[in-house]
């Protein structure tokens, strides 16, 4: 009986997983295909590599928006199309401009109404 083939993705999609740029990976990354085993290998035990990525940046439009305590729509409305570095997601966060603390308020309002529609639900279940 033949052993099963593993299953593979493509590295943009190792990277989404792995909450990275692939443009920001090294060339042996972006070049070859990631197994399962490999990904969560790389999950469990980050290579420096990784590690100085996810540290360090440029980070992805999700993380910065995590980041900044807003959400993804928040940042195109704050002009931020650039992907941003830990340092200078610190720099606005220092600035504290008033686009940021308007979608900050914004974001706080929608996950309330959230947490509200949730409850509710539960209390009807």
């Amino acid at each position: 009986m033949p052993t099963p083939k593993p299953q593979t993705m493509k590295p943009q999609t190792a990277a989404k997983k792995l909450g990275v740029l692939l443009s920001e990976t090294p060339a042996e990354f972006q070049d070859g295909v990631v197994s399962r085993t490999e990904l969560n290998a790389l999950q469990a035990e980050p290579p420096e590599w990784l590690s100085t990525l996810r540290r360090n940046g440029p980070h992805t439009r999700q993380e910065t928006a995590r980041r900044l305590g807003i959400s993804n729509s928040g940042l195109a409305r704050g002009g931020i199309g650039e992907h941003l570095t830990t340092d200078q997601i610190k720099a606005v966060l220092e600035e504290m401009p008033a686009w940021l603390v308007a979608e900050r308020d914004i974001y706080a309002q929608v996950r309330a109404e959230e947490a509200r529609v949730k409850a509710r639900d539960a209390e009807r279940a």
